[in-house]
């Protein structure tokens, strides 16, 4: 009862907050849901709400409310304003009245609400009677919306074998209705394709299997049509549909098996170690890694002799050798072979055995082989120095197959490029044709080839000769020694420690033994017993002025037999040494200056002999100079006047330097000279033509040449020029060989030597003398 009462005092005084607001119009009806008409009394407040329903169907503008303030005193004064969500547009209001009308259809889900303001406002002033007002127009949601999945299709799998219940997926549909507001958005989902293997839950669209132990293998796809339907699945409702493609997963609950019992091989003897021999297959009706298999042999006569592994791309077991096949020895193997699962599913144990058995027959074939070789290499030793012709061992090889077919035996020469060897062709005997030496190659590695005389089928096998070392070489220095002795030394003083080195290779190590050809009365030697040797001097007092070096000839023998034994020569340099024994010099200078001659005695020699030469160069060069003429012989002094010309001329072509014209005939330079000073009227002078250019015998000469060069293989290069061509065409003598010449000297005409100039008149003389001569 207080609570009654508190809240009719609460209502009251907000009824009663503010008088001037915009409000209802008394006695305006408003149309509620029921079509009822209510009459409201005459309020200081206004509602804040309007309320509008969607998809409106009727005929002209939907009416929405009416708005009056209390300053209203309808005597047309008063404007009403609207303003705010869609003011204008979407919603309008008379000015006059306040009436507000909706201008089109609205949809809740495109807008939900709308906010607006209204005011009152004096049309003669245009001031706001008081302030604006905000309201709020909502829409009223209607069932217009169907459901809609968020996929049209969807996918998904469950293990096969499944359980009843099972978890497949779980699908969503929405409504764009209000769900606030009725049914209009309250969903209901059920199956209208896909049974009677899956169901679905009507309030979460999860799906289910609803049979069990459903079988990949007998179907595995499956395609599920789900339908959710709004108005809690009433009659009248929406609905929307959409697909689910479901696909059994594949477990493991398919044993192998193999097609056949008994599978049957073959392969040829000469079949390689690890080659194919077959391939065999079992089946199962799984996929991917629960149809994995390995294959594997039990038992069976060809367990050691052949193999099997499994192809993990084909799933096939493939048989391979394992070792050398003959045909000869044995003719047909047996295996039993096993096939696998390699994944084993344990909840399905009950299904199997998962695996299966085959016997696979292997059958052998002759083929011709090659001759095969007792053993896979030899080795042989011989001793070195053994004379041509000694054997040094045998090979030997056999035709493997029933019929055996003659062996013959060779070198493969490209083993045995110096030839130091030779085979018997028929028993296989290697032996030597020339001496071996151990110092020059210790082994030799040939190669024999076996080769049958019908099929002419062969086979190689490596020959490793070792050559024994022998006692033939003697042993010398081991190094060359520069042996030295002080002039001041004395009697029993080390000069030198020797050894020595023997390329051959006793089995014992060497031993050798050091000694002295002869008595020496100057050094003497002692053996160390090691390998090396002492130099020690007998005597002192040794002078370089009378024997300036010593050789000494030292026997140097080995142990092994037979013994080996070499002289070696040893020099021995007789030395200047200070106190302590250090060498200071063992040079003809020091010979010099014991003579008596000083270093700056030499000095001073060698200085004089270079002055000497010096003076000799000097005179000679100015015995080759000579003197010159002055160009002016005058006793005044006419150095101002001398002009000095060192330009050198570039011979006949050089016309620039000097004119050549005095030594031509004035003839020529009459009919052939050019100025200078003025353009040339032709680029190229005139050229007098041979007299004799139409001679045939010259013109066939040429053309002959030029065909020989032309078609000779052997001729010069193209970049070297044969010229054949008439001489002196240029001067007025013209041509001065003989090819020219007339068949007699009577044809030719000497009278224009006589016009050349007195340099010719010797020679016209001459000439013109024989022709009178020989008119007479």
């Amino acid at each position: 009862m207080i609570i009654n009462q508190l809240t009719f005092l609460l209502l009251f005084c907000l009824l009663g907050w503010s008088g001037a607001l915009i409000r209802p119009v008394p006695g305006i009806s408003t149309s509620d849901r029921d079509g009822r008409t209510l009459h409201r009394t005459k309020r200081g407040w206004m509602w804040n709400s309007f309320f509008l329903l969607e998809e409106w169907t009727g005929t002209g503008k939907q009416y929405v409310g009416k708005l009056h303030s209390d300053m209203d005193t309808e005597d047309g004064n008063v404007k009403y304003v609207l303003m705010g969500d869609g003011a204008g547009t979407v919603f309008e209001i008379d000015e006059n009245s306040g009436d507000i009308h909706a201008t089109r259809r609205l949809d809740r889900e495109e807008k939900a609400l709308y906010t607006l303001s209204a005011k009152a406002v004096n049309k003669t002033s245009g001031l706001d009677l008081e302030k604006a007002s905000e309201f709020i127009i909502k829409i009223h949601d209607i069932n217009d919306n169907e459901p809609k999945f968020a996929k049209d299709t969807y996918v998904a799998s469950v293990s096969e074998m499944s359980n009843v219940g099972a978890f497949v997926i779980r699908v969503t549909a929405t409504d764009a209705d209000d769900e606030a507001y009725g049914n209009s958005a309250k969903l209901v989902y059920s199956i209208l394709q896909g049974q009677p293997y899956f169901s679905v839950e009507p309030e979460t669209g999860v799906i289910r299997t609803a049979l069990p132990n459903m079988i990949r293998e007998n179907r595995e796809h499956y395609q599920v049509v789900i339908q959710a339907k709004d108005m809690a699945g009433q009659m009248g409702g929406l609905s929307g549909t959409t697909t689910v493609n479901i696909t059994l997963q594949d477990v493991n609950n398919s044993p192998p098996r193999f097609p056949h019992s008994t599978y049957h091989l073959s392969t040829p003897e000469s079949a390689g170690i690890g080659s194919s021999v077959g391939r065999i297959k079992a089946y199962d009706a799984d996929v991917g890694e629960n149809a994995e298999m390995w294959y594997s042999i039990l038992d069976g006569d060809g367990q050691d002799m052949f193999n099997i592994i499994t192809d993990s791309t084909s799933q096939e077991g493939v048989i391979t050798v394992k070792k050398q096949l003959d045909y000869e020895s044995k003719r047909l193997y047996s295996l039993r072979v096993q096939v696998t699962n390699t994944h084993i599913d344990r909840r399905f144990e009950q299904l199997g055995p998962f695996s299966d058995t085959a016997i696979v027959r292997i059958t052998v074939t002759d083929v011709d082989e090659p001759p095969v070789f007792s053993r896979t290499l030899y080795i042989f030793e011989v001793d070195e120095d053994t004379p041509a012709g000694s054997s040094v061992g045998t090979v030997s090889a056999r035709d493997p197959d029933t019929i055996n077919h003659l062996v013959k035996y060779t070198i493969d020469r490209h083993t045995d490029l110096e030839r130091l060897f030779n085979i018997d062709s028929n028993n296989g005997t290697i032996s030597t044709l020339q001496g071996l030496d151990r110092e020059t190659s210790k082994w030799h590695n040939i190669s024999v080839l076996a080769t049958e005389l019908s099929t002419a089928l062969q086979t190689r096998v490596p020959v490793f000769i070792k050559v024994r070392d022998v006692n033939d070489n003697a042993p010398e220095f081991a190094m060359y020694y520069e042996t030295f002795v002080c002039e001041n030394v004395k009697a029993g003083q080390l000069i030198q420690t020797i050894s020595a080195v023997d390329t051959d290779e006793p089995l014992v190590g060497h031993k050798f033994v050091f000694s002295l050809s002869s008595i020496n009365p100057n050094f003497t030697i002692f053996d160390n017993e090691d390998n090396t040797a002492r130099i020690l001097t007998r005597r002192g007092g040794f002078n370089r002025r009378e024997m300036n070096s010593y050789l000494l000839p030292v026997v140097i023998s080995d142990n092994d037999y037979p013994i080996q034994s070499s002289t070696s020569t040893l020099t021995v340099r007789v030395c200047a040494c200070d106190s302590r024994g250090n060498v200071q010099t063992c040079s003809t200078e020091a010979l010099l200056l014991s003579a008596g001659l000083s270093t700056g005695a030499l000095v001073a020699i060698l200085l004089c002999i270079l002055i000497l030469l010096m003076i000799v160069v000097l005179f000679a060069a100015l015995r080759r100079q000579k003197k010159k003429e002055p160009l002016i012989i005058s006793k005044e002094d006419v150095r101002d006047n001398v002009v000095s010309y060192n330009d050198e001329g570039g011979g006949e072509e050089d016309t620039q330097a000097f004119d050549i014209g005095t030594l031509r005939n004035p003839e020529v330079i009459d009919t052939n000279k050019l100025r200078r000073d003025i353009m040339p009227e032709m680029l190229f002078p005139f050229r007098r033509s041979s007299p004799l250019k139409d001679n045939t015998d010259v013109r066939d000469f040429i053309n002959g040449r030029l065909q020989e060069n032309d078609s000779d293989p052997t001729a010069p290069p193209y970049d070297s020029l044969a010229t054949y061509a008439y001489e002196g065409n240029g001067s007025l003598a013209e041509s001065l060989s003989s090819l020219e010449s007339a068949a007699t000297e009577g044809d030719q005409e000497f009278e224009y030597l006589s016009h050349w100039g007195p340099q010719f008149k010797k020679l016209a003389d001459m000439y013109i003398g024989q022709e009178s001569q020989r008119e007479t």
